[in-house]
């Protein structure tokens, strides 16, 4: 293998796919990144067996090869060299890497041991707005339970409804559901939130549109230059849309960044009642009030003006306020439930495409 490529697109391509390869898994290659050529390109691919990053860049190849090299010497490397033209030249297991005033030689792994993920030769597939899937993400992941011991609940569930295509997390204590829009398939895909972290990080700022393919095993996202392939999770999603209430007894509607505001004050007094905070929906003040008490500090009270219909009381964490009211778009916020120990939702008051859910707190 013989190449020239620019520092900046190495560096780039090494800092997207690199942070797949760790050193976890019993398989040392599984620290490395592959270097292959492909039809005058190089490409730079790493894997945890769960997750697989590739990525295309320009090159001048004059002789095909492959080669496996450690992932966090390579990409500390390369982005410590000047911009402009770097060389790399395989010489059996070594590669030999020529940049200006620089020569270095890094000890690779046969590409042969590289493990690759199994194509999806009879997939199905449809495309979606990249941007839009970015924003969606970052609307449901955080849902996601961090809890290896019930597997499911660590992932998002891609499912369709009446031809619209959904996508829901959670961890059982709250839950974000996001309407994706139209799609003529049926849909039913459980995918690690961690895979779905790097999707996102791969999405940067790429505005086109995404492929995403998929099979019974696991699904591949095209971004551009850079191929994710994630296998997916074994198990049957809960049947959660039972959780959301149809009709409320109590709704509030709030300006967003009023309740963002009485959230975080409140929150302040509630570090000791792990996040613990109390809410007023009061019908005849038409105002939603927020109270919190830190037996060593203090109490706080913080009221906004809402539209209300109903009264009630419900204790809520406050740090799941703020994430659903950060998720959610538009200028205003409709909270909603129905007794102190029932679901509340919240919800943009001029979107329908998107909710959060949040069970109580014992008061």
């Amino acid at each position: 293998m013989k190449l020239q490529v620019t520092q900046e697109n190495l560096a780039k391509a090494l800092a997207s796919v690199a942070r797949v390869a760790n050193g976890k898994g019993t398989l040392p290659i599984l620290t490395n990144v592959l270097l292959k050529t492909i039809d005058g390109r190089l490409s730079i691919a790493a894997t945890n067996l769960d997750i697989a990053i590739t990525q295309y860049i320009g090159a001048k190849v004059s002789e095909q090869g492959a080669i496996t090299v450690p992932a966090r010497l390579m990409q500390d490397f390369v982005s410590s060299l000047p911009s402009g033209v770097i060389e790399l030249r395989l010489d059996e297991n070594k590669l030999h890497i020529t940049a200006e005033k620089y020569k270095s030689i890094i000890n690779g792994i046969s590409a042969e041991d590289f493990p690759v993920m199994p194509a999806i030769e009879d997939g199905n597939s449809w495309p979606i707005n990249a941007q839009k899937l970015k924003q969606a993400l970052q609307q449901v992941v955080i849902a996601a339970s961090n809890d290896e011991a019930r597997p499911v609940l660590t992932g998002v569930f891609w499912h369709s409804i009446e031809h619209q295509l959904y996508i829901v997390a959670t961890d059982s204590y709250r839950l974000a559901e996001k309407r994706l829009g139209p799609i003529d398939q049926d849909i039913k895909l459980l995918l690690p939130a961690s895979s779905l972290q790097d999707l996102l990080r791969s999405i940067g700022d790429f505005s086109g549109d995404i492929t995403v393919t998929y099979d019974d095993q696991q699904v591949l996202f095209q971004v551009g230059d850079i191929e994710l392939v994630t296998r997916l999770i074994e198990g049957n999603y809960p049947d959660y849309r039972r959780l959301i209430p149809d009709e409320f007894a109590t709704t509030a509607t709030v300006e967003k960044a009023d309740m963002t505001n009485i959230t975080k004050v409140s929150s302040l007094f509630a570090r000791e009642s792990a996040g613990s905070v109390t809410i007023n929906v009061d019908n005849g003040e038409q105002q939603v009030s927020i109270r919190s008490i830190a037996s060593q500090l203090g109490e706080n009270t913080a009221n906004a003006s809402a539209t209300i219909t109903g009264d009630g009381v419900i204790t809520l964490n406050s740090r799941y306020i703020m994430d659903a009211l950060h998720a959610i778009n538009g200028d205003s916020v409709t909270l909603s439930f129905n007794g102190k120990l029932e679901p509340t939702t919240l919800h943009s008051a001029s979107h329908d495409d998107y909710v959060h859910v949040i069970m109580p707190l014992k008061s």
